[in-house]
């Protein structure tokens, strides 16, 4: 897909990758970008930045999505580029309680549903749009230290995936960005963590790499490269990987 002159809204847009990509989309010439985040101040400063639009939004509710999608598509244009971006990350096994468990399923996963619900129909009746999902390569690998992220981050790749067999037939293209450490609010007080193994990636970083993927309408977005192998290897011999899991596990978390 070419960016230029597109309608375009991304979620978490107040910060880190959201941010980033916002003002590159807006280097491509799309035609509006807008900026939804929970955090209203922030998600003008970025749509102030790049003369987008700006909405607070709070993705863990199904009815703010819809509001999203209904004022946009009616006061703006059709949405050609919806980028489900916003996510959390909470730490603990098992024993982390419910609560905890639903607000990290609801924002990591049930927001991309929400979003594909109220959205792929419309897009699907006008020939066609394209969906971008952020994940992350927990939602590939694991994630050292934290099951509410390592299990809703594979929910949404495998959402990602039936979305796109699903839907492909009728015009609807799917991208999943799957970063390992880029260096925004979440990765902040844990510089030195096991995502950050292969580096800490900048948002800016990011987003070019995002543009050329979208450009080339690839389903898979690797910002860092060496994500690929590791699948390979987990899938070549899985029982290996677990035990090198292990022994990352043992060196970050042990």
């Amino acid at each position: 897909m070419e960016l230029k002159d597109k309608v375009i809204v991304i979620t978490g847009a107040a910060s880190g990758i959201g941010r980033a990509l916002a003002v590159r989309f807006a280097a491509e010439g799309a035609k509006a970008i807008v900026c939804a985040d929970r955090d209203e101040p922030g998600a003008k400063a970025t749509a102030a930045g790049i003369g987008g639009h700006a909405f607070r939004v709070d993705v863990s509710k199904e009815a703010e999505i819809q509001g999203l999608i209904d004022t946009v598509e009616r006061d703006i244009g059709p949405i050609d580029l919806f980028c489900s971006n916003a996510g959390i990350g909470v730490g603990g096994g098992a024993e982390t309680p419910n609560e905890d468990w639903q607000r990290i399923w609801d924002i990591n996963v049930m927001a991309h549903v929400w979003a594909a619900r109220h959205l792929v129909p419309r897009m699907a009746a006008r020939g066609g749009g394209y969906l971008v999902n952020t994940a992350s390569a927990a939602g590939l690998l694991t994630q050292i230290g934290s099951a509410p992220y390592a299990v809703t981050k594979h929910a949404a790749v495998g959402l990602a995936e039936w979305l796109a067999i699903t839907h492909g037939d009728q015009g609807i293209k799917v991208s999943v960005l799957c970063p390992q450490a880029v260096r925004t609010a979440m990765t902040a007080g844990n510089p030195d963590g096991v995502a950050s193994i292969d580096g800490m990636m900048e948002p800016d970083e990011l987003a070019e790499v995002t543009v050329k993927s979208i450009g080339a309408e690839e389903f898979l977005i690797l910002p860092h490269p060496e994500v690929l192998q590791y699948m390979r290897n987990k899938t070549a011999d899985y029982g290996r990987w677990i035990g090198g899991m292990r022994k990352l596990n043992r060196r970050f978390h042990g």
